[in-house]
């Protein structure tokens, strides 16, 4: 009885382990995503900054 209590309650824990870290590599995921988008508005805020620079230097000359 001891043996198949045990190998039930090592199951389980094996079951919740992975799905633990099935919900951790999800949650990694996600927030790669999110630093990748946020790198790109990034890029894209500094490229018009310097288009707008560009366009003052040109009205001023």
């Amino acid at each position: 009885m001891v043996r198949v209590a045990t190998y039930f309650a090592m199951t389980f824990g094996a079951f919740l382990f992975w799905q633990s870290m099935d919900r951790v590599h999800v949650w990694i995921a996600l927030h790669q995503d999110e630093k990748k988008e946020r790198m790109e508005r990034e890029l894209e805020i500094k490229r018009m900054q310097a288009e707008l620079m560009a366009q003052a230097k040109e009205s001023d000359s």
